[in-house]
């Protein structure tokens, strides 16, 4: 196997042990969240698969993005909030790539959108062009290249860490470009524009130790009063099951874990045997 991880597939949310659904964090029972430490994000599926991992269609008319299907999310390590996807932070607005042109300073985060596909991020680095995890490699493409006819927003507010100087930015993603494949440190696009801004190790591969307890927390909000909640053991775990939140869209995810929190109420409700 070398170096090479074999893939595992993720679990539903039927399969893991989970939190109590609206949030009370017991400090007995299971809370563990799905682990992702053999896994890769999919860059088909960030250039277009469709949500069931077949191949969209060129030929198909692309949804129209609806950001009334965005998940709202926050992510904690420990007590603090390090990601929240709010309804205001869901409600900025996007653009085309060649009007978010006017609004992008170099050092930005930027995030290209459209429904049934993974977010792809890339950093801004000037001149029209952005720096990107793309399909194995780190590029440096033309804005409008990167979008695909993907619409797009700056999002360098959803992290709360504290952001590097802009040319350090920019000097960090800069060096990367040509690496690709094993010499590669992160697992998805969202994971190296996220180093490249505030240079957290723990958007690298490896890096945190996923053994003991699982320190992140990633807060689904269902409704107004309602939320649900998965513990892992790293922050990268924590962004593959965001992204992957993301991709299929808030209905379909309030759909799996309605079922899900279903199926557990109705094992609990089962007679125990004699």
């Amino acid at each position: 196997m070398g170096n090479q991880m074999d893939r595992l597939s993720h679990l539903s949310y039927a399969e893991v042990p989970t939190v109590d659904p609206n949030g009370a964090d017991a400090e007995d029972g299971p809370r563990i969240g799905v682990s992702y430490i053999f896994s890769n994000d999919d860059d088909e599926l960030e250039e277009g698969g469709a949500v069931d991992g077949s191949e969209r269609d060129p030929n198909q008319e692309e949804k129209q993005y609806d950001r009334r299907d965005e998940v709202e999310c926050a992510v904690y390590n420990r007590h603090d909030c390090v990601y929240e996807k709010s309804a205001r932070c869901c409600s900025l607005e996007v653009y085309s790539p060649e009007n978010l042109l006017n609004k992008c300073k170099a050092g930005d985060l930027v995030e290209f959108v459209a429904t049934g596909q993974y977010p792809h991020w890339a950093v801004y680095v000037g001149d029209f062009q952005v720096v990107h995890l793309h399909r194995a490699e780190v590029k440096n493409s033309f804005l409008t290249d990167a979008a695909q006819g993907r619409r797009c927003r700056i999002v360098n507010e959803l992290y709360k860490f504290k952001a590097l100087g802009s040319e350090l930015v920019v000097q960090s993603a800069m060096e990367q470009v040509g690496l690709k494949d094993r010499e590669l440190s992160w697992r998805n696009s969202e994971c190296f524009a996220a180093w490249c801004r505030f240079g957290k190790r723990e958007f690298k591969m490896g890096g945190e130790i996923r053994i003991g307890k699982q320190p992140y927390r990633l807060k689904i909000l269902m409704s107004d009063k309602h939320t649900h909640v998965l513990e892992f053991q790293s922050l990268e775990d924590v962004i593959m099951e965001k992204r992957r939140n993301d991709h299929l869209g808030r209905t379909a995810v309030l759909q799996e874990l309605a079922a899900h929190l279903n199926s557990v109420e109705e094992t609990k409700k089962e007679p125990a045997e004699d």
